[in-house]
């Protein structure tokens, strides 16, 4: 695939709308310097080209009551069975998010569940059901996750800061009503859509939506507006690093968090209880790129660090069936 290539107008309004996708066209115009009409014309066109694939807006199910469990895959190799598998888990509306992968594992899963029960239930129908094609699989279960925004498109630039938001952490059950509901469903994969036309499709009015998105955003459900790109597109490779530890004290996960913090190729930061204990995710431009980041993490924390594996992502899908998911 031929690298699309983007200017530095392109790259910088693709950053601010992974700060907040919300922005306006007007805010967003003055930000980069251009007008308007250029600044509508060059996203549409980043949609087009496939790049811009979308507005998500970042949604924390442990706010709602879930749990975030962690189901990690090996597979058989057999294709059209593989194919179906996916089909069906891009259907499963316990599943939050879906990576298909190569490389430790050909397949992770988030599945949100109110409780451990509930979580016994939900993958024993998925081991039951795939166990033809189910090599191995190994289970954990998400402590938190920090997100960070994609700084990578203003790499080396005075511009480019680093927001953080954080997925998980307890777990509280917030009430919502089925309009908390519709909105959250809607904002899900429509961050961008204008507010006037978010209370038409909830039959609400501007005022009361408004209200209810400040409630939603101080309640922590609603984390962040950001955008979902094509990797494959922009020529970058998405890698998961799994990392065991020897150990690890109060100083050396603040330094860890802080390296991650700066890095201008993360993606985020997972703490886990499963067999290793964070998983580490990255954009690069190829695997000598990640080897190289990989070397200067396990070198600046060889006293921590006792050893590490590897995925490529080949695709991920966030919330693939999610108007099933929030719900009263």
């Amino acid at each position: 695939m031929d690298e699309i290539k983007l200017d530095l107008t392109d790259r910088k309004i693709l950053y601010e709308l992974d700060k907040n996708t919300r922005i306006s066209n007007a805010q967003l115009a003055r930000k980069v310097k251009k007008s308007r009409e250029s600044v509508k014309y060059r996203i549409n066109q980043l949609q087009q080209k496939g790049i811009l694939q979308g507005f998500i807006t970042s949604i924390n199910p442990n706010k709602l009551g879930y749990h975030m469990f962690k189901v990690y895959l090996k597979l058989e190799n057999n294709p059209k069975e593989r194919k179906k598998f996916y089909t069906s888990l891009k259907q499963n509306k316990d599943i939050y998010w879906l990576g298909i992968s190569d490389g430790a594992f050909d397949s992770v899963l988030a599945i949100l569940a109110k409780s451990t029960v509930e979580y016994f239930v939900i993958i024993n129908q998925l081991f039951n059901k795939w166990q033809h094609l189910i090599i191995s699989k190994t289970l954990g279960t998400m402590v938190d996750t920090k997100q960070y925004n994609k700084k990578f498109f203003l790499e080396n630039s005075k511009e480019s800061a680093t927001k953080v938001v954080t997925f998980g952490a307890e777990v509280v059950e917030n009430s919502i009503d089925q309009l908390d509901s519709k909105i959250l469903n809607i904002l899900a994969n429509d961050a961008r859509i204008p507010v006037a036309e978010l209370a038409r499709k909830t039959s609400s009015t501007i005022e009361i939506v408004r209200r209810r998105m400040k409630i939603l955003e101080q309640k922590e459900i609603i984390l962040s507006y950001r955008v979902a790109v094509d990797f494959n597109k922009l020529n970058l490779e998405f890698f998961k690093a799994i990392i065991y530890f020897k150990s690890l004290s109060h100083k050396d996960e603040a330094a860890l968090s802080q390296w991650m913090k700066q890095h201008p190729r993360s993606l985020y930061y997972i703490r886990s209880l499963a067999p290793w204990e964070v998983e580490f995710e990255f954009a690069v431009d190829n695997y000598q790129q990640f080897n190289s980041i990989i070397n200067e993490l396990r070198e600046q924390f060889s006293h921590v660090i006792r050893n590490h594996e590897h995925l490529i992502m080949i695709e991920e899908t966030w919330m693939p069936a999610y108007h099933e998911i929030i719900k009263i």
